[in-house]
């Protein structure tokens, strides 16, 4: 069969290619290699490997039009490419003075010079090797760069994504937890596609180098907390790569101190594992608070999965970290001090330099912007909208009720689905909500055999309160929102200006528009939040959370779980009786293996099985921390500003499968499990579906996003129709 005209032509685009935009093919080979290979313990199908093969002819074409259409240094380009060739002469002591920052740091244009240094070492190692003319640091090899920084940090991104399954659900097991499992590796290559990581990957700016090592930075944080007592290596890499993120963007400096350094706080205080007491039943306010705060102070602190915690339980995850921190000084700083001599270095610059960055300081002030964490949660929700697919299920619900109300239903004398015997994971669940609802009863009345008191009357009026917490925390928020709106909304002039970026016209057709328009923003800010926030806890609307798939495991008791509230009763003395997780580097090697061994079996028959548990409270609000201190400084709405907070929550969202849902049931009711639909849906019992649809999703952007760029190129203009910038092509971005 002759080839199509169409297939011709990109064969020779190929056959045109440089041959440094081909050494962009070296990783993603040694990634298919390793994976399909070698790692034969990774216990996924070798269809899965073929991903970063995907990857890598995405990236080329990419990478290939862009040097076509855009030979010349383009936008911020203009700045740094010329920097990075004076680096890649030897010329270091020569810097631009518009450029506003040192190597090392963040500069107006949003990238920095550190990445000149990662730059330069690729021209150095082909001249060793002696072949100079795979890097010859022109605009196409310097973006090469980039491209290469995608493949690293999508790998990064998975062995991050296996620590954290790792981490939080066989929190007993002594496995050394080799598997990639199918989730973490679709997930990571859903990271490579986010639409600013890819389309930058073919330009030369510094957010996917800059995410990158950030990634490689956690990576190292999810290893050292596999173990109790961290070594003197593992702390050294620490600030190595802490100061290295900072060289890249100084707001690096909020994910490294405070979200890596608190999570560690978080666990130095957890692995002080204090032997649990019977709980007294005390009569008086002052006794309760008196006997809680002791038990924080030894480590017995309140910290449920996401899931399970309602604002109040993440009142009190705040507090008893708090406590437990202050009364175990010399442990948190054991583990901690590599993080603030990070932040001690990042103070000594600022004090030396008298600023963060060195030239045009008054176009960077750090400004208090409070409307970022309004924006960030559309953000979200729009480029990870097939994530939210669940929160579609009750909407479905509602559309089918309403259809069957209307709609007369033939009488039929066959045994229909609702007549069936339930399930045992139906009753499984069943029996978990009793329990749960026994479990709360518990916390409301004393038992038969305590006489009531004051205590425990204000006790379970507060408990009952519970009901009344979501409506005083969405009221809550909704006037904050108000407030921030109308005194804290900050436009920036670059915003005003620059008419190729889409943030200009963001705000053209909405923040710009009209007063009212801004409040009225309030609804999708408050929906938006709610969801990505449900989505990175594993739940959707409180009415179905039971038929998700993290409620599986999250039902049983958290090890963490110490509410100041809980009254002991009757024979219970105690709010849980789940073992501590344990330091898994201090397992025999016999033990490892025969864990392992069950860990393989449990894989290849649910390949989600480890995937759908949320992370801890703690490590939500940590992030929540992280985020806003690392974009409230900005007065500057920048999407790449965005991308970090993005691929952090992105990593900790767990998986979630198709269940028999009973609001489900009339879409399934009649498929044979043999037919082709059957099958689809059965294989979705087992995948993530979402990730599929997110794919797609994700591609359909960068293709928009990227043939835009490529196709609709225009003249700047000013107002009198005089033609700006010398009359060259400007192009729409980022």
């Amino acid at each position: 069969m002759a080839a199509s005209p169409a297939s011709e032509k990109l064969l020779a685009s190929f056959a045109q290619l440089d041959p440094n935009t081909w050494a962009v093919c070296a990783l993603p080979i040694a990634l298919v290699v390793h994976l399909a290979v070698f790692n034969k313990q990774a216990l996924i199908s070798r269809k899965w490997a073929l991903l970063p093969a995907f990857l890598a002819g995405a990236c080329l074409v990419w990478l290939r039009a862009i040097s076509q259409a855009v030979p010349e240094p383009y936008l911020d380009e203009v700045f740094h490419i010329p920097q990075a060739q004076k680096y890649c002469r030897g010329r270091f002591r020569e810097w631009d003075d518009k450029i506003t920052t040192p190597p090392g740091f963040e500069s107006a244009q949003g990238t920095d010079a550190a990445r000149y240094l990662f730059s330069v070492l690729f021209p150095q190692a082909a001249s060793k090797i002696g072949l100079p003319w795979v890097f010859s640091c022109d605009a196409t090899s310097l973006r090469v760069v980039n491209t290469i920084g995608l493949f690293v940090l999508a790998y990064l991104a998975l062995l991050c994504r296996r620590e954290i399954e790792a981490r939080i659900h066989p929190p007993h097991s002594p496995a050394r937890w080799k598997p990639f499992s199918e989730y973490a590796l679709h997930t990571s290559f859903n990271i490579a596609l986010f639409p600013l990581l890819f389309f930058f990957s073919g330009l030369y700016y510094t957010d996917v180098v800059s995410t990158e090592v950030v990634i490689g930075a956690f990576l190292n944080h999810l290893n050292r907390v596999r173990r109790d007592r961290s070594s003197i290596q593992s702390d050294l890499l620490t600030i190595t790569l802490g100061v290295l993120a900072l060289l890249m963007r100084q707001t690096n400096v909020f994910w490294v101190v405070i979200y890596m350094g608190g999570l560690e706080a978080a666990y130095a205080v957890k692995t002080l594992r204090p032997e649990r007491v019977d709980q007294p039943f005390m009569a008086t306010l002052w006794e309760q608070l008196r006997f809680f705060a002791w038990r924080y102070s030894v480590g017995d602190i309140h910290d449920l999965p996401l899931s399970q915690a309602w604002p109040d339980d993440m009142l009190f995850t705040a507090i008893s970290l708090v406590i437990a921190a202050i009364c175990n000084p010399f442990r948190v700083l054991r583990q901690i001090w590599p993080y603030v001599t990070v932040l001690l270095s990042f103070a000594a610059f600022v004090a030396w330099n008298g600023g963060v960055v060195l030239g045009d300081k008054s176009n960077h002030v750090a400004t208090i912007h409070l409307a970022q964490m309004l924006y960030i949660w559309p953000f979200f929700a729009f480029f990870s909208l097939p994530l939210l697919l669940p929160y579609a299920i009750p909407v479905v619900n509602v559309f089918r009720t309403l259809f069957r109300s209307t709609t007369p239903k033939p009488r039929s004398t066959n045994p229909t689905s609702r007549d069936v015997k339930p399930s045992q994971s139906s009753k499984r669940l069943d029996s978990s909500k009793k329990a749960q609802a026994n479990e709360r009863d518990s916390r409301l009345n004393p038992g038969p055999t305590e006489s009531p008191s004051d205590l425990s009357t204000v006790l379970g009026i507060a408990e009952n309160s519970k009901l009344f917490v979501w409506p005083i925390y969405l009221l809550g928020t909704v006037v904050l929102s108000g407030l921030i709106v109308r005194y804290n909304t900050i436009v920036h002039p670059f915003t005003l200006a620059d008419n190729r970026h889409y943030m200009f016209y963001v705000f053209r057709y909405t923040i710009r528009r009209a007063a009212w328009i801004r409040y009225l923003l309030i609804v999708p800010y408050t929906i938006s939040r709610l969801m990505v926030w449900g989505t990175m806890a594993g739940r959707i609307l409180a009415q179905y959370q039971d038929e998700c798939s993290a409620h599986y495991h999250t039902l049983l008791p958290a090890p963490f779980t110490s509410y100041p509230f809980w009254i002991a009763y009757g024979s219970k003395k105690r709010q849980t009786d789940a073992e501590y997780p344990r330091d898994i580097s201090q397992a025999s090697a016999k033990e490892a293996a025969v864990a392992g061994r069950a860990l393989s079996k449990s894989l290849s028959e649910d390949p989600l099985k480890y995937s759908t548990e949320p992370g801890a409270t703690s490590t939500g609000m940590i992030f929540l921390l992280a985020t806003t201190l690392s974009l409230v400084t900005a007065p500057l709405v920048e999407p790449r500003y965005f991308i970090i907070p993005w691929v952090m929550w992105r990593l900790q969202v767990p998986a979630w499968r198709l269940h028999e849902h009973r609001t489900l049931d009339g879409l399934f009711e009649g498929i044979s499990r043999d037919s082709y639909l059957g099958k689809v849906v059965g294989y979705f019992r087992h995948r993530d579906l979402r990730l599929f649809l997110e794919t797609a999703w994700l591609v359909a952007i960068n293709l928009v996003t990227c043939y835009i760029f490529l196709a609709k190129p225009y003249v700047w203009k000013a107002e009198d129709g005089t033609v700006l910038d010398d009359g060259r092509l400007q192009r729409f971005m980022w």
